[in-house]
């Protein structure tokens, strides 16, 4: 078992921003052909969020010899459920993912937790896959659980599981090592960055924020600091041990950068991970 390498397309949003088609021949270029896209506008636009029709998009993937393997959707409900599952089929991708959602009690918890289980249904019963992509305030806890048990707890494993990203889990006050083995065959995917080894910040989130301070966006945004992300190999994550451990439960296919931020041009940065994930054992690139 090995873990094939992918990208998040909001890794170089800038340049998706200004040209899509030609960013993902670029990142393709650079060595990416497993492809998650991020849209952030999907009341508007239930595609990749740049106005890319799914045949335009399937021709462009043809020809770069790239695949969209998930996407992350938001905001993502009901109300478009319907148009993002027919788009994403029509481009031969079988992954959903609910990128982020904020949580202000236990009650609203379980209320989103039961629209996951939903969504997850419906989902499968389309041939697809939903998945919870996780940030550092879903390892807060409620009631004595944290948000992460609650929704693979109160989920059908048929229906929901998880993208755990690896960083954020090791910002909510976590080893990423024994998040995988903890939520073992939940997980499905995971999203890997660096963390910078000089940071002035806690490496715990919570340390910052306070442990049970109802997070917002505006909190969130308020106090993620860009100084913190570095590119792959290059920070002080044991990402080896990741690679290692998601291998040996064997429930996990990609390994999905995702730079949040950088100090680099945004392809540079892409290149430079890269370099970086050559560095380690147990992935493959085709």
């Amino acid at each position: 078992m090995a873990l094939k390498v992918g990208i998040q397309l909001y890794s170089v949003r800038e340049l998706m921003k200004q040209d899509p088609i030609k960013t993902i021949y670029q990142v393709a270029d650079a060595g990416y052909k497993y492809l998650e896209a991020a849209n952030h506008n999907a009341l508007e636009d239930q595609g990749i969020g740049f106005g890319v029709s799914a045949e335009e998009l399937k021709k462009v993937l043809d020809d770069a010899g790239a695949q969209v393997v998930s996407a992350h959707i938001y905001p993502f409900n009901m109300e478009n459920y319907k148009k993002v599952i027919e788009y994403n089929q029509k481009i031969g991708n079988t992954t959903v993912i609910y990128p982020m959602e904020y949580f202000s009690s236990r009650d609203d918890v379980m209320r989103k937790v039961e629209m996951y289980e939903q969504m997850g249904k419906i989902a499968a019963e389309e041939g697809m896959t939903f998945l919870y992509h996780n940030h550092y305030h879903e390892f807060q806890e409620f009631d004595g659980e944290t948000v992460m048990d609650a929704i693979v707890n109160n989920t059908d494993p048929a229906h929901v599981n998880l993208e755990l990203d690896t960083y954020w889990t090791l910002r909510g006050g976590v080893d990423p090592v024994e998040a995988v083995k903890h939520f073992g065959t939940r997980i499905k995917k995971l999203h890997q960055k660096d963390l910078v080894k000089d940071s002035k910040n806690p490496v715990n989130m919570f340390d910052i924020v306070g442990k049970d301070t109802i997070i917002d966006q505006k909190l969130w945004v308020g106090t993620k600091c860009n100084d913190d992300f570095t590119e792959i190999g290059y920070g002080c994550m044991d990402i080896q041990s990741i690679i290692d451990t998601a291998n040996k439960i064997g429930s996990m296919d990609y390994i999905i950068l995702e730079q949040d931020a950088t100090k680099l041009n945004q392809l540079d940065s892409v290149k430079r991970s890269m370099e970086g994930f050559h560095k380690f054992g147990g992935i493959v690139w085709e």
